[in-house]
């Protein structure tokens, strides 16, 4: 039979507690990223320790991807749930493995589905007890898609030897060979889809946190205080791991009060520093984020997305803190707000992310969400050997005679001292002051010192990149989007290319300072614009209105806690070009719920 080569989706759903996204992260997705495919992990599971249900969808592709898919081409589902969850999602032809031991589900899946009932609990016993129940159904897996079972061998060596010992890598071989063996004697070599070995290049395969702490780390950053919060609670470990090979100091504080206050504290004292949150941990810092204002410390500020409010749903993904991050304060001050949209922006905007918070002296926020964070992509070895580290106006040594730490300056940024620089003792309070820091209430001061500070994000719009516009620039509809929807966006764009239906799709990254213009320029020349987000009300769409004095056509909005699919995008995108009409369609459960 004719096979589809190295273009599938693999899912595998079971029980939370069982080490299941471990091993699908580390040895299916690890093992086809070492096989040279293209691949993108994402997980979904309850912020429980054990029980609940979770699954990580692994899709592997020739070509370069950005997103999960809609269908599954093999599920490995470890109980019945997980059938009854996902049966439904498999693609014509695809296939189940499953514990035939354990669970009848002949007739209960439609026809031309392929089961494989492989006793996975009886094969792991063998090799070591239930925990190998996973390996033993990715040595299925392997044998099904007539993968090299020996990279695989290489990929459990490398994962386990050093962290478990020797024998805990050998019996996870051994469970992987039992299964893939059992496979291979017992059914016949009917599945449509095949894992072939390609050749690897530079690619390496990191999630939107691993990618955020590479960045910041290749940016000198030296100090990071946080709270352990979903989704950015890796961050804090990721950064942990590197202390001694990077001379960092990290610091897991007892609530994100103290974070942020010793992050600013660090900032002063003249390292690079960052905090890392989510949206509840983020609503405690609005106070120290003023003081980081007040007293123009540079300051970065990683905060993920989930839903709310207050605790939400703690390991889910969406996009409605735009406009907490943008007016978190007391009174108004001035800061810039990146949006990643992906891996690599990831990387890329946190090295810019400590340049800007040192140009401008400011905060920076770095806004990502669960879906961007804790992704997995398979992408280039980034290339660093051009990044110039830009610490801004930090003196190097004596400051001299006269030192005004508040200098009134046309950029509104002012020479910085760090404490023991000779003549650079100045005073920095939370409150409004002079030029030299002194606490002052006079109205000219105030007037003074404010529009100082917001000089600065006059200049910083002026050297921030424009949005990029991807696709031709004449299209049949024109997507506006920022942050995570990027990559479903990439790809439904392929899925309506093959229909003859043109897309353009403007990323929006840094929302502070806002780049009316361009976003003003693309609305205006578009046919027909849409805006896709993760939120009920639509945050861009109010600030496209706000700052450009202009709407979309039309509205794409998911708030589920799931991001979008590329097909759901796809039958928006139809839907619009059809009836034309409708001015939003809401999403969930992978289809259109709602057409207002």
């Amino acid at each position: 039979m004719q096979k589809i080569i190295n273009e599938m989706t693999w899912k595998v759903a079971g029980e939370a507690g069982h080490g299941i996204l471990n091993a699908g992260l580390v040895m299916f997705a690890k093992s086809c990223v070492r096989a040279g495919m293209h691949v993108f992990a994402t997980a979904e599971y309850p912020s429980l320790i054990r029980g609940g249900h979770n699954h990580l969808d692994v899709r592997v592709s020739e070509t370069e991807i950005h997103s999960q898919q809609q269908h599954v081409d093999l599920l490995v589902a470890l109980n019945k749930e997980s059938i009854t969850r996902h049966a439904h999602k498999m693609s014509e032809g695809g296939g189940i493995i499953y514990d035939g031991d354990d669970v009848n589900i002949e007739g209960s899946t439609r026809r031309d589905i392929k089961l494989y009932p492989v006793p996975l609990m009886k094969i792991a016993n063998t090799c070591g007890g239930t925990i190998m129940r996973n390996t033993v159904a990715i040595g299925a897996t392997f044998a099904l898609t007539g993968f090299d079972i020996e990279i695989l061998n290489t990929v459990i060596r490398d994962n386990f030897v050093t962290k478990k010992g020797e024998i805990v890598a050998l019996a996870n071989i051994a469970a992987a060979k039992a299964g893939y063996d059992y496979v291979k004697n017992n059914f016949k070599d009917d599945f449509a889809w095949a894992l072939v070995r390609r050749s690897r290049g530079n690619k390496i395969f990191l999630s939107g946190n691993e990618a955020t702490v590479a960045g910041a780390l290749r940016a000198g950053c030296k100090f990071v205080a946080a709270y352990p919060m979903t989704p950015t609670s890796s961050v804090l470990m990721l950064m942990a791991g590197q202390e001694k090979d990077y001379h960092l100091v990290v610091k897991q504080t007892e609530d994100e009060i103290a974070a942020i206050n010793m992050a600013i504290g660090a900032s002063f004292a003249g390292a690079r520093s960052m905090v890392a949150t989510s949206g509840g941990g983020f609503s405690l810092m609005v106070e120290g984020l003023g003081l980081a204002a007040q007293t123009e410390t540079p300051l970065v500020i990683v905060e993920g997305q989930r839903p709310g409010p207050a605790t939400g749903m703690a390991t889910h993904s969406g996009q409605a803190d735009l406009r907490f991050v943008l007016h978190a304060s007391t009174d108004e001050f001035p800061r810039i707000v990146i949006v990643p949209g992906d891996v690599e922006d990831s990387f890329h905007y946190a090295i810019k992310a400590f340049d800007l918070a040192d140009r401008y002296q400011m905060p920076v926020i770095i806004l990502t969400d669960k879906y961007v964070a804790e992704s997995y992509k398979t992408t280039e070895e980034f290339a660093t050997d051009d990044v110039v580290i830009d610490r801004g106006l930090l003196s190097k040594g004596d400051v001299g005679e006269g030192y005004l730490r508040y200098k009134v300056t046309v950029s509104g940024s002012s020479l910085r001292s760090v404490p023991g620089q000779k003549g650079g003792r100045h005073v920095a309070s939370s409150y409004e002051h002079d030029e030299h820091g002194f606490e002052r209430e006079e109205e000219e001061v105030r007037i003074a010192m404010h529009n100082k500070r917001f000089r600065k994000l006059e200049h910083a719009a002026k050297e921030l990149p424009q949005p990029e516009l991807y696709g031709a620039k004449e299209a049949d509809m024109t997507i506006i989007s920022w942050g995570s929807p990027k990559g479903p966006i990439r790809e439904a764009m392929k899925l309506l290319a093959k229909e003859g239906i043109t897309i353009n799709y403007l990323q929006i990254v840094f929302l502070s300072p806002f780049p009316s213009q361009k976003v003003r320029d693309v609305i205006k020349s578009a046919k027909h614009t849409v805006i896709i987000e993760n939120n009920k009300t639509s945050q861009l769409s109010s600030l496209i209105r706000e700052h450009c004095l202009c709407d979309a056509d039309f509205k794409m909005l998911k708030y589920d806690g799931r991001p979008f699919y590329p097909e759901e995008i796809a039958a928006g995108v139809r839907k619009l070009l059809r009836e034309r009409k409708l001015s939003t369609l809401e999403f969930s459960k992978g289809s259109i719920i709602r057409a207002v």
